[in-house]
């Protein structure tokens, strides 16, 4: 598909055209299941200073955390036991010891028998691979715009090219890659989202995720009106028209601009991930990477599941026969927390 062609779906074809069409896709590609994914937010310290997000290091309202390992198995096992089928560890940007890391995923993998995401930002290869050979499978790093001006702007000191890179370095080692973008930015060209859906399709991602821009009040861009929810699904779709075979979630931005049916609209518009955060409550409000974050949890997840029609049944994961993990390499007998971030 042409880019005339996918900025026609977005800005020239009816709404309601374009979520039938998508939803057409989705039946044939992907059926009714929709996958979720118990998302724990291991820690908000980061290294770099994104003007839009209120992580950034240069926030100093916020009391930063790093949940130790027993947490972390805590929080995955009540995931599991409630129906999660894969964990998440999200976190800042930061210096994270590898094999602190390393020993997470080799237990969650190993006691919980369930595929684990990473999503954690840039790292040298030699970790992405420490990580892989632990048992991460698949790993979210964000492009968040396909304009390079706009990306170094928000940025500070890097450039989107850094994070094309690195999204390819994870490929090669065997991750499937998931990338996403914010619908609605300051400074963002409308035409850009066709861009952003084509850098997506160029990728080869398996997951992408499309959510509305929401400001944080101690961010430089914090004063700026939050993007359309409306223009986030229809993003949603046309990139399920383009991109059959990717996981699409229905984000966590979409429940907080729309706290009663944002992520139903969202699995309407071809949509087939959810990500309820099971990060424990006593840490949950300091992961504020924009302001008022609806915190979906697995009751909201299955109402916006019932309520677009749709079902999810947790299926037992079965470990990639090619993937070859030392088994016994990283003990699960600790349980301490990692060393201090940087």
């Amino acid at each position: 598909m042409r880019r005339e062609e996918i900025l026609d779906l977005l800005f020239a074809q009816p709404f309601e055209a374009v979520c039938e069409r998508a939803a057409r896709v989705l039946e044939e590609e992907k059926g009714a299941h929709v996958h979720v994914r118990g998302l724990i937010e291991f820690s908000n310290s980061c290294r770099r200073n994104c003007r839009y997000c209120g992580l950034r290091c240069e926030n100093g309202n916020l009391r930063r955390y790093t949940l130790a390992k027993a947490e972390i198995m805590a929080a995955a096992t009540r995931a599991v036991a409630l129906g999660a089928d894969t964990i998440v560890l999200q976190s800042g940007e930061y210096a994270i010891d590898p094999m602190w890391l390393a020993d997470v995923i080799d237990c969650l993998r190993g006691g919980l028998n369930v595929p684990v995401t990473l999503s954690v930002g840039e790292h040298p290869r030699a970790a992405y691979a420490l990580w892989k050979e632990a048992g991460a499978v698949r790993f979210l790093l964000k492009h968040e715009t396909a304009d390079p001006l706009l990306y170094e702007a928000l940025h500070p000191g890097h450039v989107l090219a850094e994070r094309i890179a690195s999204l390819r370095v994870l490929q090669r080692l065997g991750y499937e890659i998931g990338s996403g973008f914010m619908v609605g930015l300051p400074g963002q060209s409308l035409n850009t989202l066709a861009d952003d859906i084509i850098l997506a399709r160029r990728l080869g991602v398996s997951m992408c995720g499309a959510g509305p821009f929401i400001p944080q009040h101690d961010t430089p861009l914090g004063a700026y009106p939050a993007g359309s929810a409306q223009l986030a699904l229809r993003v949603m779709a046309v990139m399920r028209i383009v991109m059959p075979w990717a996981n699409i979630p229905a984000t966590t931005a979409l429940a907080t601009v729309d706290a009663q049916g944002g992520q139903r609209n969202g699995l309407l518009a071809g949509g087939n991930v959810l990500m309820p955060s099971f990060t424990p409550s006593a840490y949950g409000s300091q992961y504020c990477i924009y302001d008022n974050k609806n915190r979906v949890d697995m009751l909201g997840a299955r109402k916006a599941i019932e309520g677009a029609g749709r079902s999810h049944t947790l299926a037992r994961w079965q470990e990639p026969a090619a993937q070859d993990v030392v088994s016994g390499l990283l003990p699960c007998a600790a349980s301490g927390a990692p060393h201090a971030s940087a």
